[in-house]
């Protein structure tokens, strides 16, 4: 491998024309240029200088290595620069969230890489144990779960909360008992269940005997589709306000007033102690101003 002190000598030598200014560039003697010079002639096995008195010419050996160097040199000029500029337009990031808080992101996000066309924004939608196994092995670099980070290789930020909605078409009249909503039918999905027992068992505590025992009328586990039913009159349902807010039609949905409102905390989590590039800072100012709404 080329001696990177003895080229840099060499080069900044073609650039002066002479020894002594050489010299003077580089804060050495002229004998100092002179030895790293000899040093790489050895190295290579062949003359670099033609020497005519006090000036030179190259050889053609001394001509391709003259422009190795000056690649070298513009290489490292690009390196420090880029470390100098750490552009929050530029590269990729990735988030992994439930799906209801992805549809209320992905618009955001769209306009985003709209007015910056070198951002690149992944966006995935996962179970919350899968958000926390992706962040810790570093293959996404923010996740949204609805508890603080236990693992201590993780650290979170409290970025809003996400309350959940009893979802009634449009006119009507709000639930006085879980008899009511039977008589419309549950429209269930992957995550309706759970919703269901902590909602239904905080409002309807003497009625409810539990998720399994609700009058079912359909099942979808698509997130943009589990509204829609309830727009057409044929059900109720319950999402979490993220998932309302993202359906294209919400403005033909209820959202039923309860006694009881159940909210969870949003966490905006990354791996601990992981230096952040600004691109992601800016992303994760996008996300907070959308939470913190909710």
């Amino acid at each position: 491998m080329i001696n990177a002190t003895w080229l840099e000598t060499f080069v900044t030598l073609c650039d002066t024309g002479h020894f002594t200014r050489a010299a003077g560039a580089l804060n050495m003697t002229q004998p100092g240029v002179s030895q790293h010079l000899r040093k790489l002639e050895a190295q290579l096995g062949q003359a670099l200088l033609s020497r005519d008195g006090k000036s030179f010419t190259l050889t053609p050996l001394g001509e391709t290595l003259l422009a190795i160097g000056q690649r070298r040199r513009a290489e490292e000029r690009e390196l420090r620069q880029s470390l100098r500029f750490d552009d929050p337009d530029k590269g990729e990031v990735s988030v992994s969230c439930s799906g209801s808080i992805a549809l209320l992101l992905y618009p955001r996000f769209l306009k985003l890489m709209g007015d910056a066309p070198g951002l690149s924004l992944m966006l995935n939608a996962a179970p919350e144990a899968r958000i926390l196994e992706d962040v810790l092995d570093g293959a996404v670099d923010l996740g949204i779960v609805s508890h603080p980070p236990t693992n201590p290789r993780l650290e979170g930020h409290r970025a809003g909360q996400d309350e959940l909605c009893l979802l009634l078409p449009v006119g009507h009249p709000a639930p006085q008992s879980l008899a009511d909503l039977d008589q419309l039918g549950f429209i269930a999905h992957p995550d309706g269940y759970a919703h269901a027992d902590e909602l239904l068992g905080a409002n309807f505590p003497q009625d409810y005997r539990g998720s399994e025992t609700l009058a079912r009328r359909s099942f979808v586990n698509q997130i943009g589709q589990i509204p829609e039913p309830v727009v057409r009159g044929l059900g109720y349902t319950i999402l979490p306000r993220s998932g309302v807010d993202g359906f294209r039609d919400s403005a033909r949905l209820s959202i039923a007033a309860l006694p009881h409102p159940v909210r969870h905390d949003l966490w905006l989590i990354q791996r601990r102690n992981r230096v952040a590039a600004a691109r992601t800072e800016r992303v994760r100012g996008e996300i907070m101003a959308v939470l913190e709404v909710l």
